[in-house]
C-alpha cells in the first residue's frame, strides 16, 4: 500500500509498505479522505508540537474517514484513550495522559491507503455524508468542544479571532447558539468573506492589533462576552484579551508556533477573565453527525482543495500557504 511519511521538517516521502495487521479490538480500514489540519502543519514545518518531537518517520493525518472490510462507512475518532484512568472514568478522555493519537508522537496517522484502528473509535456515518464530510467531523468536534467550554448563551456577543476551518465552524455554532453579534477577524480576505457567508455579522481584517478599535466599535465600545482565539498567533491572543468584557471568557484553541502564549496579567486580572484552553474534543461525534446531516452546519463548502495521496507534498504546500480553507487528500 502507498504511505506518506514525514522524515524531517518539510520532508514528506511516498513509500510502499505492507498492510498493517489488526490487533485486539481493531478493524482494518480503507482510508478514503484525510484533512490537513493546522497541527499537521506544525509537524510538517517544525518537526513537532511542543514537547512532542519527530523521533521516527511519522505518518501524519488525524481528520479522516473510510470504509471497513465489512463495508461500513465510518468517520474515525483519532484519539484512543486508555478508558481506565480517573480522567477517562470522569468523562474527560480528551485529557487522558495515556491517549494514543493518530499522527502524533509514536502513533502513525491516516495518510496511507489502509490502517488498523480501534473499532470503538469508528463511528458509522449516513450515506448522505461524503467521506470528506466524515473527515470534517473531527474539526467540527473541536469547534463543538470549544463552544461547550464557553457556555455560550442566546443573546451573547462573540468574537472569533482566526477564520481557518475551526474558526469558521465556531462562527456557525455561535450563530446556532443564538449569538446576536459575531465578530470575525483574520489576516486573509477570502477567509473573512467565508466568515460573512457563514454567519459573522462583522468581518474585520487583522492588521497587527489595529483591528481592536474596529472590534470595539462593532460592539458599541462594550466588547464581546466570549472571545475564541483560533489562530495560534500572539496577536489574536492579545486581541481576544483586549476585546472581551469584564467577567467574560477567553477560549484559547490555537496552537502557537513557539509553544508559548502570553497575555497582560493586569488586564486579565482587572477584568476578572475566565481563560480556558481547548484540548481536542470529547463525545462530540454523534452531535457533529446530526448537525451536518440536518444541514445546520456546513462543512462541505469549507473544503477548497482536493489532492490524491501521491500529491501530498503539493497538498501540504497549498495548506501551508493558506490559499484556501481546508485541504483534503482523497484515496
Amino acid at each position: 500500500m502507498k504511505v506518506i511519511r514525514l522524515h524531517a521538517r518539510a520532508d514528506l516521502r511516498l513509500h510502499d509498505e505492507s498492510d498493517p495487521i489488526p490487533g485486539a479490538g481493531e478493524k482494518m480500514l480503507q482510508v478514503k479522505a484525510v484533512g490537513i489540519c493546522g497541527s499537521d502543519l506544525h509537524w510538517f514545518a517544525e518537526g513537532g508540537i511542543g514537547d512532542a518531537q519527530l523521533e521516527h518517520p511519522l505518518v501524519l493525518g488525524h481528520e479522516f474517514a473510510g470504509i471497513t472490510e465489512s463495508g461500513q462507512r465510518v468517520a474515525v475518532d483519532p484519539a484512543i484513550p486508555c478508558r481506565q484512568c480517573e480522567l477517562c472514568q470522569h468523562g474527560h478522555p480528551n485529557l487522558c495522559e495515556r491517549v494514543a493519537f493518530a499522527g502524533h508522537g509514536a502513533r502513525d496517522g491516516a495518510l496511507r491507503e489502509r490502517m488498523a484502528w480501534d473499532e470503538k473509535n469508528m463511528i458509522p456515518i449516513p450515506d448522505l455524508l461524503t467521506y470528506a464530510d466524515g473527515a470534517m467531523l473531527e474539526p467540527l468536534g473541536v469547534a463543538i468542544h470549544a463552544v461547550d467550554l464557553a457556555h455560550l448563551k442566546a443573546g451573547m456577543t462573540v468574537g472569533v479571532f482566526g477564520c481557518g476551518a475551526i474558526g469558521l465552524l465556531i462562527v456557525q455554532l455561535a450563530r446556532l447558539s443564538g449569538a446576536v453579534t459575531i465578530i470575525a477577524t483574520d489576516r486573509l480576505v477570502h477567509r473573512l468573506e467565508a466568515a460573512g457567508s457563514m454567519g459573522a455579522t462583522k468581518a474585520i481584517l487583522a492588521e497587527g492589533g489595529a483591528e481592536i478599535q474596529k472590534v470595539m466599535a462593532a460592539t458599541g465600545g462594550r466588547g464581546v462576552n466570549i472571545a475564541f482565539e483560533v489562530a495560534g498567533e500572539q496577536e489574536a491572543v492579545d486581541t481576544s484579551i483586549a476585546a472581551v468584557i469584564p467577567g467574560g471568557k477567553v477560549i484559547l484553541a490555537g496552537i502557537p508556533v513557539d509553544d508559548s502564549t502570553s497575555f497582560s496579567a493586569s488586564t486579565a486580572r482587572r477584568k476578572g477573565l475566565t481563560i480556558k484552553l481547548v484540548r481536542r474534543m470529547k463525545h462530540t461525534y454523534p452531535r457533529a453527525i446530526e448537525l451536518v446531516s440536518t444541514g445546520l452546519v456546513d462543512v462541505r463548502s469549507l473544503v477548497t482543495h482536493r489532492f490524491p495521496l501521491v500529491k501530498a507534498v503539493e497538498a501540504f504546500a497549498v495548506a501551508q500557504r493558506r490559499e484556501g480553507i481546508k485541504v483534503i487528500i482523497e484515496m
